[in-house]
């Protein structure tokens, strides 16, 4: 989610980097939204609302049969996607269309966390997953906003690196989910009731540890004056 902040001095720096925020189609989506009246704050909202009905749909693949199984997992994998499509919409809309608002910070980070926290848990809950590793990657998932946020209040850039930053994390669970959509039931393995979107899970504690430290020692470096003090956010 970008940021929407109407008096934010480092609009480029504080705004999370998206190649696809370019293109022409996604641009042209912003205009329609903003001509019709559509505030980027709403927008931010209707990121969570997917992001929610994408857990329930996860969770819900666990206590169904087939092939209404397969299909909420399918339906979770395109919801997910357009939880970020929101995410880059509500920004594209406050800045470039000029709809930013005076609380668009908060609009900016609140939905953003309970979207994550809604889908890490849901994948915990997904067929093949596991409640506990769902729990705690959303908190390590919290975790690493928490250090970028607190990066930006002590006077350093916004730093959005991975190698488990939200784009990262959210395309793991939507590979996963397709995969167990479509792939053959004796292509779905599990261990002792572990399977692929527990393995996902574990994949995105561990990158989002190292995201947390990677993030903490770039934003050490830029308080102290360092050369990632005139490195641009990759």
């Amino acid at each position: 989610m970008m940021d929407t902040s109407p008096t934010s001095p480092s609009v480029d720096t504080d705004r999370r980097p998206i190649a696809v925020r370019r293109f022409r189609v996604f641009n042209a989506m912003a205009g329609a939204l903003a001509r019709a009246g559509v505030s980027a704050n709403a927008i931010s909202v209707s990121s969570t609302i997917f992001a929610i009905t994408a857990a329930t749909a996860l969770a819900g693949s666990a206590h169904v049969r087939e092939p209404w199984s397969r299909l909420l997992l399918l339906a979770s994998a395109w919801l997910i996607q357009l939880r970020l499509l929101a995410n880059m919409l509500d920004g594209m809309v406050a800045i470039e269309h000029g709809k930013a608002s005076p609380v668009g910070a908060l609009y900016n980070e609140v939905p953003d966390r309970i979207s994550d926290t809604a889908i890490l848990i849901g994948a915990g809950y997904a067929a093949g997953g596991s409640a506990t590793l769902g729990f705690i990657a959303a908190l390590t998932a919290m975790f690493t906003a928490y250090v970028r946020a607190m990066g930006k209040v002590a006077g350093s850039n916004q730093e959005f690196c991975g190698p488990m930053a939200k784009q990262q994390r959210m395309a793991l669970v939507t590979a996963v989910a397709i995969y167990l959509a479509l792939a053959p039931a004796v292509a779905r393995p599990t261990w002792r009731g572990f399977g692929l979107m527990s393995l996902a899970l574990v994949i995105i504690i561990a990158g989002s540890i190292i995201t947390a430290c990677r993030r903490l020692a770039r934003i050490s470096r830029t308080l102290k004056g360092g050369e990632d003090a005139k490195r641009p956010i990759v």
